[in-house]
């Protein structure tokens, strides 16, 4: 297969082998890498797909990649790369009379406009004849110079590498402005910022003809973006407040569905409801093809479940206030206890492995003490296999967006999932507010 040019955009570094992957599963286009060739420092991956064709489809909506370039040339000076361009110069009569233009790049170091115009003026020997044309161009090639990752360059300082090429594809990060929290009619605390959000859809295969679930659905960021991409769904929350807009920022705008209109995606989303994802009403069985959600987990926001903390006292739950019983009124509030972030992980996976279809995957937010995690602290189920694991850090903690995939059955049996091992999640919202003091004993 002939090689291509994956030039991703430098943000969330650690997220964008896991969204290639879940592209190439997306759009049914077979794509041969080598993990290894990967850098974090760098922008540029070589991937070998069928045809061009096929590698436009295989980016038109991703969020982590720039544009796909058919691989024309690379090297470390320009006598180098022309060298490699001049080896196959049949593929350049196809464009020779065509509109075209050069878009040169530099990472690592802005390029000054001359010396842009130097560098595109060195690929004459190409012989193009057409119009350039900086609008609607039929053909456009890139030049990237790659300085690599560096705070302060030196003036003299020559690129790492070079890389030519046709572009023939371009990802979808103008949705990124599209959904920007700051543009959305409601918003609260607790929303998902766009570019995860989008980056989260894809990585549940979100698409036409698909059920997608969040069981924490707070503001309602994962509806928005899985249903841009054609799927059905539906969230539910213990706490109305936050669905229904009576909480957040932006308050008394008719909550969730201000959102839905705002976008027009009011066939897509099916409904929001109030419950404890522990005590759910869904029947049993499967019934969602994707759930993805992010577990509060304390540091906005803490989770809770439907509880009393002195367990359950027969005259406090059946009171008669005014005649009418107590959990009968309008104006009754169920009473709630904490819920610990190592409860919330084992049962958000317990659920996946009842609800998801044999193939729906499960993409949720895992936080974690930054120096205390290890890779053991990601919950397994015996019906669930790990896709992705990415990283997002901030200092003390970080936290990991998880994928997996149902690949079998629920077994009717009792499944035990966990074990003696403690991981850097529990109890993390304590953790968290008393400065990730070191446990005794680690």
């Amino acid at each position: 297969m002939p090689p291509f040019i994956v030039r991703f955009a430098h943000f969330h570094e650690d997220f964008r082998l896991a969204e290639l992957d879940a592209l190439s599963v997306l759009s049914g286009v077979e794509i041969s890498y080598d993990p290894a060739s990967y850098s974090a420092a760098s922008p540029i991956l070589v991937v070998e797909i069928a045809s061009a064709e096929q590698a436009a489809k295989l980016v038109q909506r991703a969020i982590l990649i720039r544009s796909i370039s058919e691989l024309w040339g690379n090297g470390t000076t320009y006598p180098s790369l022309f060298s490699m361009v001049k080896q196959l110069p049949d593929r350049w009569a196809a464009y020779h009379k065509s509109p075209f233009k050069f878009t040169v790049d530099g990472f690592g170091r802005s390029l000054a406009q001359q010396y842009k115009v130097s560098v595109i003026e060195s690929f004459s020997f190409l012989g193009f004849t057409g119009p350039i044309r900086l609008k609607n161009a039929e053909v456009e090639f890139l030049v990237l110079e790659d300085y690599g990752e560096t705070e302060n360059p030196l003036p003299n300082e020559e690129p790492k590498m070079l890389w030519f090429g046709r572009v023939v594809g371009r990802g979808s990060r103008e949705l990124i402005d599209k959904f920007d929290v700051k543009k959305r009619k409601y918003l609260g605390n607790t929303t998902m910022d766009a570019e995860l959000s989008l980056v989260m859809a894809n990585q549940a295969l979100a698409r036409p003809g698909i059920l997608v679930y969040d069981p924490f659905v707070g503001t309602g960021s994962f509806l928005l973006t899985c249903s841009h991409f054609g799927a059905c769904s539906m969230g539910s929350d213990i706490d109305g407040r936050q669905i229904r807009g009576t909480a957040g920022f932006r308050r008394n705008v008719n909550g969730i569905k201000a959102n839905l209109a705002q976008y027009n995606l009011e066939s897509r989303v099916l409904d929001t409801t109030v419950f404890d994802v522990c005590r759910n009403p869904w029947r049993s069985g499967a019934l969602f093809d994707a759930i993805v959600t992010d577990p509060p987990y304390g540091v906005r926001a803490g989770a809770k479940r439907l509880g009393r903390r002195n367990g359950t006292v027969p005259e406090n739950s059946f009171r008669v206030v005014d005649g009418i019983p107590n959990h009968r009124r309008d104006d009754y509030y169920p009473p709630t206890v904490p819920y610990e972030m190592s409860d919330v992980v084992q049962d958000l996976l317990a659920l996946a492995a009842e609800k998801l279809v044999v193939g729906g995957r499960l993409v949720y937010w895992l936080p974690t003490v930054a120096g205390e995690y290890q890779p053991e602290d990601v919950p397994g189920h015996p019906v669930l296999r790990l896709v992705a694991n990415s990283e997002q850090p901030f200092g003390g903690w970080s936290r990991r967006l998880i994928t997996m995939e149902k690949v079998k059955e629920l077994d009717t049996e009792v499944v035990t999932v966990g074990g003696g091992h403690e991981p850097a999640h529990k109890n993390f919202r304590d953790r968290y507010f008393a400065g990730f003091e070191p446990l005794a004993g680690k």
